[in-house]
């Protein structure tokens, strides 16, 4: 579970934005610990007590088929679009270390590719051949070399730095970057108010209603083992996030005590700085698995949660004979590999990084109605009509864009991530409005 929350997006981002935002991004994990307790208390005893495999299932129990289709459609469009970009994201790193050096004028088309399509086809036979419990081993250590080349990277830089491994919590405090708590400018974004409430309702979303992570869970031998599992993946993933910030702080300590200019695009620095030689040799190899290991860890778990909900949802395996579920099972498994290949040359050929990182927030956007959804279900026991349900879900995070929008213009004033809430809330009042079934 680790290693699906930090994707190669997580590995590359978080410590380059520590340069404009400082330790702030943990008011948002705070409001992660509050989210994984719902999820604990609620969400985990209700996909046991129905026996779920997709925990969409609970969406058609609910309300009805057209709302259960649509809630795993919008996971699905969520799950192909954010991993296409974090594999997108490791593929430009991978042929800016290996491909570039190797060819003396520019990188044919085709290369990129190849990398994209090898990637692919190695996570697809080892999902294939194990299935999720393949995707629970290979995860593991995936993780932990992720997170060992970031432990190797902080040494290598404390090294450079002069202080011992005891010192490093001190280093970091001495780069002035460790300012955690926002509450003098309500109208940010990453005001205290905003950002825990934001990692609550993140958390619930990306994590409690996403097929992705949740079947981890649910393959746990019952209720009770799925609660410890949640509970120390909480409590490591709070202290991996303060490794990746930490390692932030000392990246711009190191770039600017070695007069090393910044990136304008502070994705770019870890990459830069591991590869530049002034950690040494060796770092650019470890950034490398690091950076190769979060990849997998997160894209495989994608694939297979693509094909479940796929089978599962839209195709209804479970009532298929079980050579006809097999047979389509394989199919559909090559077809989302394929759908991410796809996905991702297109996000090469649009050769726009503010593109591909506005359709990655797009990506966001589409938890609210799942979020509304639930909710809606869980608090209410109102039954609104079921055929006009996905009008709703399409609706709703397209008043939250122009919401967001005319506020910002207008006031200055930016939900930030808590837009997720807001786009739930939205969806919420659309079903309550809706005549009844």
């Amino acid at each position: 579970m680790v290693g699906a929350s930090l994707s190669g997006v997580t590995f590359i981002s978080v410590p380059g934005m520590v340069g404009t935002a400082d330790f702030t991004y943990l008011q948002m994990v705070m409001g992660f610990m509050a989210g994984y307790v719902f999820i604990m208390a609620v969400l985990l005893p209700l996909y046991y007590r129905l026996g779920l495999t997709s925990i969409y299932t609970y969406l058609q129990g609910r309300f009805g088929n057209y709302a259960y289709k649509t809630g795993a459609s919008f996971f699905m469009l969520s799950r192909i679009i954010g991993a296409s970009f974090r594999l997108f994201l490791v593929a430009i790193v991978v042929e800016l270390a290996i491909l570039e050096p190797m060819f003396s004028q520019s990188v044919p088309s085709w290369a990129f590719a190849v990398i994209v399509a090898v990637v692919l086809a190695v996570i697809y036979l080892y999902t294939r051949k194990g299935g999720m419990a393949t995707v629970i081993w290979t995860d593991t250590v995936q993780t932990a070399a992720m997170l060992t080349a970031v432990i190797l990277t902080v040494l290598a830089i404390a090294n450079t730095q002069g202080a011992h491994w005891t010192e490093i919590p001190e280093l970091v405090k001495s780069s002035g970057m460790t300012k955690i708590f926002v509450f003098d400018d309500w109208k940010a974004g990453n005001h205290f108010v905003k950002h825990f409430l934001a990692g609550t309702f993140v958390c619930i979303a990306m994590t409690g209603l996403d097929q992705d992570m949740m079947q981890k869970n649910l393959s746990c031998e019952n209720l009770k083992a799925a609660r410890w599992n949640m509970g120390s993946f909480a409590i490591v993933l709070f202290l991996a996030n303060i490794l990746f910030l930490s390692l932030g702080a000392l990246l711009y300590m190191h770039a600017n005590s070695n007069g090393i200019a910044i990136p304008e695009q502070a994705d770019k620095l870890f990459p830069m700085l591991a590869l530049d030689g002034t950690l040494g040799m060796m770092m650019g190899g470890v950034f490398l698995v690091g950076l190769l290991a979060s990849a997998f860890s997160s894209a495989d778990s994608a694939l297979t949660a693509l094909t479940t909900s796929a089978c599962v949802d839209l195709l209804d395996t479970p009532s298929m004979d079980e050579n006809r579920a097999e047979r389509t099972r394989s199919r559909v498994h090559i077809a989302m590999a394929g759908v991410l290949f796809i996905s991702i040359m297109l996000f090469k050929s649009a050769n726009d990084t503010s593109v591909v990182a506005a359709l990655f927030t797009a990506a966001n956007y589409t938890y609210g109605p799942l979020l509304g959804l639930f909710f809606f279900g869980l608090l209410s026991k109102r039954m609104p009509a079921d055929k006009l349900i996905p009008y709703v879900a399409i609706s709703a995070p397209i008043l939250c864009y122009f919401l967001e929008y005319s506020l910002k213009a207008k006031y200055g004033f930016s939900f930030g991530f808590a837009l997720l809430p807001v786009n739930g809330t939205i969806t919420a009042l659309g079903l309550a409005l809706l005549p009844k079934k």
